[in-house]
């Protein structure tokens, strides 16, 4: 038999309208700063750290770990505070408030070479990490939060995910559309990539003050009509912890998008020197692949959501997985010259990379409902912090795993002022296997978590109706 929920409208309870378009704009704007920065991370600071700063490859990819290490520290901190914050303005939007101008700030300093000494450059970078990787938290995990806040239903979530990743994408695609306009225009190596950190920090900040102004409205409309309100969480952190890695659904979410995101960092991490030394094109054919990539992501993120209505997340993830993967083991055979067939991957590879922007932040949102079912509480702040934490160590460990690889392999650094060094087939070949099977490999595990993933949508309709019910008992 069965059961008519209120929850299988389009709408998040019969007394919710469906959020207007203002509003899925709104939220959606809110990744652009965060999805600018990290983009830049993700393809230019190791070669950076390399190239321009002078690191040696080793220590440069320790940077990012280093504030990793750090990050398993504040990000579930940050996020249990945010669930118990008491404001007028509510849990999340102080947060993303007074940490937004501190987050450009912090993002430019990490694009300055302040000294010739490496152990005085090591450190420094470490240093100003930590800090942006705690400011990004702080506007980033917040943020993330407002997805279960802002509705209820199973399909607008997704919708809403579209909405947020078609800005992530598009706010990476952006950065790199500046990127070559700043690398054609200037020739120094330093002040290209300072000039490009100033741009990307100043265009960063605004668009979370546009989140908070055009999300609020709907969060508390959403409150009042559900009956909930920001009431902090009660449980220490060590509990909340232990409860959300008891949670089995929530360990088939965080597998799958460690899986995706690890794939989709690792690629960024080493595009640029596949670029370069195994096609042997010019830096500035770099960001003209990369802008593929994402480009086909971005325009194929709401056909991708359409699917996901139609079919459910499972067959659109496990899909995009596939395509992923046929470019993944075509470029470790691609040689130089063949430039059609390389930007035909591209395309091909951007098929995948939508769904695993779109698919593992949709699935996190059916987890908080199935633990408020359980636990009587919502934490999504406890949740998301790990996402937030995943995303961050998906990055650090891209580029952590390309710098080790490629100083295993005998990379040789540039000079300023000097041509471009030839590498040894050592290194070549450590640049294939890290653009080819290794994320390849990544993809599948994902796929596999994705098959055996126990929230389906049906599922999800019996979760809100037995919340619903509850509410409506008390």
């Amino acid at each position: 038999m069965s059961h008519s929920s209120p929850f299988e409208s389009s709408s998040a309870s019969p007394t919710i309208p469906k959020m207007n378009f203002s509003t899925k704009l709104a939220f959606g704007v809110g990744d652009l700063g965060t999805a600018m920065t990290a983009n830049i991370f993700a393809f230019f600071l190791l070669f950076f750290l390399t190239t321009v700063a002078g690191l040696p490859a080793g220590l440069a990819a320790s940077v990012p770990m280093v504030g990793k290490i750090w990050d398993a520290v504040n990000d579930p901190i940050i996020g249990v505070l945010s669930d118990r914050t008491k404001h007028p303005w509510g849990r999340r939007y102080p947060w993303m408030i007074f940490a937004a101008v501190p987050f450009g700030i912090f993002f430019f300093l990490m694009w300055i070479v302040p000294s010739t000494n490496t152990q005085t450059l090591f450190w420094y970078y470490v240093i100003i990490a930590i800090g942006f990787h705690t400011a990004y938290t702080a506007v980033n995990l917040p943020y993330a939060t407002l997805t279960p806040e802002l509705t209820r239903d199973y399909n607008e979530r997704t919708t809403l995910n579209g909405f947020r990743f078609s800005f992530s994408i598009g706010g990476s695609i952006l950065s790199l559309v500046l990127a070559f306009i700043i690398f054609a225009a200037i020739e120094d190596l330093a002040t290209r990539y300072m000039v490009l950190g100033l741009v990307c920090s100043i265009m960063a900040v605004p668009p979370i003050f546009l989140c908070v102004w055009g999300t609020r409205d709907r969060v508390a409309q959403v409150q009042a009509a559900t009956g909930e309100v920001d009431a902090p969480t009660s449980l220490p952190l060590s509990e909340q912890v232990k409860i959300a890695f008891s949670t089995r659904p929530f360990l088939f979410v965080i597998g799958i998008y460690l899986c995706s995101w690890l794939a989709v960092q690792l690629t960024a991490a080493i595009l640029q020197y596949f670029v370069v030394y195994c096609m042997e094109l010019p830096e500035v054919a770099f960001t003209q692949v990369a802008i593929v990539v994402q480009g086909t992501a971005l325009l194929t993120l709401f056909m991708w959501s359409k699917i996901s209505e139609k079919y459910g997340r499972r067959i659109v993830y496990i899909s995009g997985m596939g395509f992923w993967i046929i470019a993944q083991l075509s470029l470790f055979f691609l040689q130089p010259g063949q430039l059609f067939l390389m930007y035909f991957l591209c395309f091909i590879a951007g098929l995948g990379v939508s769904t695993a922007y779109l698919i593992p932040w949709s699935m996190i949102t059916d987890v908080i409902d199935y633990d408020e079912l359980k636990t009587g509480q919502r934490r999504e702040g406890i949740f998301y912090s790990f996402m937030v934490l995943l995303q961050k160590i998906g990055l650090a460990l891209g580029i952590f795993m390309v710098g080790q690889t490629l100083d295993w392999a005998g990379f040789i650094e540039s000079v300023a002022g000097q041509p471009t060094p030839t590498q040894p087939e050592s290194v070549l070949l450590a640049i294939r296997l890290a653009i080819g099977p290794l994320p390849m490999i990544l993809s599948i595990v994902g796929i596999i978590l994705t098959y055996f993933y126990p929230i389906t949508r049906e599922y999800h309709q019996e979760i809100l109706l037995k919340l619903y019910q509850s509410n409506v008992d008390e």
